[in-house]
């Protein structure tokens, strides 16, 4: 299989595009051609183990990690994610438990993939530096998958101040070949950093730099595996294609569960829950798009005003026309989160995190002629996450997971910098020992 960028025609290898990130020309990578499945390729396996074989093999082709394929998924899909059937007051339906990883968020999938994948890849010259803009849990698991692994180190940008005191500590509790850095910006500004370091060439070739966002395709072919495996269980069982509600932030996750549908899965309706970053929803209803300043809110890893994956999706689909006949998009308020985690709390009896409250939120407000349909929420980070947040609002405290409870013991280990590309430049520069005579690039 050959991928190509969302600005130009030449194509590219699946080796080229994991180490590569973001293309040269700025654009993003999407697949020449999507395979189409049918549900009997799947009847050979019942584990999400056997999905991702199926799934996977094609993106792998003509890959020089086409022979570690299976040492690759093992290594990805290596804690359970759950789909737990709801007690809810009227409908069914059922949760997509995300947040069973090292750092109890979604985002140990497609971080667990690319660390197994890109510690594999052979490549001349130094170590591959990864450079990785964070809202809150993507930082967190990309340190978590290649802390201390050889030939590889890690930049994590976050915005100062705003991501929640664990999540940042998840952030900044690594090893020597983790540099976390505190922004004094937004996480827009982080990743228009990230984006400003891959268009400076030197800067780019000294470092050996790649991206473990979801700018990288690397992180949502493993994500579109989750999205597979739960639709073809829930269609086995009853014979009917769920929809999926998907928290939205910088639209990586939820564009997976959409190249799943693509791919022939049996999914059904995809809603996203937007936080009030409403950028998503707006141009789905019609308005220009328009990246504005993202607003801080309770949800803060989907603090997002410029969705980078949303180049990939009106690519492969279209414009706001004909996305909106694929897609639903609503906005959630932080007033609402907050009566929405209530609520969860008791119709429940578990505490959902911020940001799924968006997606239980959504399906809580289905018009009646939706809510007939089968649907599943997806949980994105675990509650424990965001105690400050979560235990004031239900009135008791939140269990901490064995590995959120591990990575709290660590001491912190960042420092804070402007958001500017020479800030960064000089914060890797010292960090990482590079000889003051070597040139820094196009700052």
């Amino acid at each position: 299989m050959k991928y190509r960028s969302t600005r130009g025609s030449s194509l590219y290898t699946l080796d080229e595009v994991l180490l590569r990130g973001i293309a040269e020309d700025g654009g993003l990578y999407v697949p020449e051609s999507l395979p189409s499945f049918n549900i009997d390729e799947f009847s050979a396996g019942d584990s999400i183990l056997d999905t991702a074989r199926v799934v996977l093999t094609p993106f792998f082709s003509g890959s020089s990690l086409t022979e570690r394929l299976e040492e690759i998924i093992a290594q990805t899909f290596r804690f359970p994610i759950p789909v737990s059937k709801l007690s809810v007051e009227k409908g069914n339906a059922w949760m997509l438990e995300l947040y069973h990883g090292p750092t109890a968020a979604f985002k140990d999938v497609g971080a667990g993939f690319l660390a197994a994948c890109l510690s594999q890849l052979q490549r001349p010259g130094g170590p591959l530096t990864i450079l990785v803009a964070t809202s809150g849990d993507t930082g967190g698991a990309v340190a978590a998958a290649f802390n201390e692994r050889p030939n590889t180190q890690v930049v994590v940008l976050f915005p100062q101040g705003r991501v929640s005191e664990r999540q940042q500590k998840q952030l900044t509790c690594w090893g020597d070949n983790v540099l976390a850095l505190a922004v004094e910006g937004s996480f827009d500004d982080c990743q228009s950093m990230v984006k400003e370091a891959f268009a400076a060439p030197q800067l780019r070739a000294r470092y050996q730099l790649s991206s473990a966002n979801s700018i990288n395709i690397g992180r949502l072919l493993p994500q579109s595996i989750y999205y597979a495996h739960a639709s073809l269980a829930h269609f086995r069982d009853t014979g009917h294609k769920p929809g999926f509600i998907i928290p939205v932030g910088n639209l990586g996750n939820s564009l997976a569960c959409i190249l799943a549908r693509d791919m022939g899965l049996p999914i059904g309706e995809i809603i996203l829950a937007s936080n009030a970053n409403r950028l998503i929803p707006d141009y789905l209803a019609g308005a220009e798009w328009l990246p504005r300043a993202s607003i801080h809110t309770l949800a803060s890893a989907m603090d997002v005003g410029n969705p980078s994956n949303m180049e990939r999706l009106r690519e492969m689909h279209g414009e706001a026309a004909e996305l909106s006949q694929m897609l639903t998009a609503i906005s959630v308020s932080d007033d609402e989160i907050e009566q929405q985690m209530r609520d969860d709390m008791r119709e429940f009896g578990f505490a959902t995190c911020p940001h799924t409250a968006t997606a239980t939120h959504a399906y809580r407000h289905l018009s009646a002629e939706k809510n007939a349909a089968d649907w599943i929420i997806v949980a994105t980070a675990h509650p424990a996450k965001f105690d400050s947040i979560v235990e004031p609002l239900i009135g008791q405290p939140v269990a901490v997971p064995a590995e959120l409870e591990a990575i709290l013991s660590r001491p912190n280990r960042f420092q804070s910098i402007s958001a500017s590309l020479d800030a960064l430049s000089n914060a890797m520069d010292e960090k990482f020992e590079v000889d003051e005579g070597t040139p820094t690039g196009d700052k």
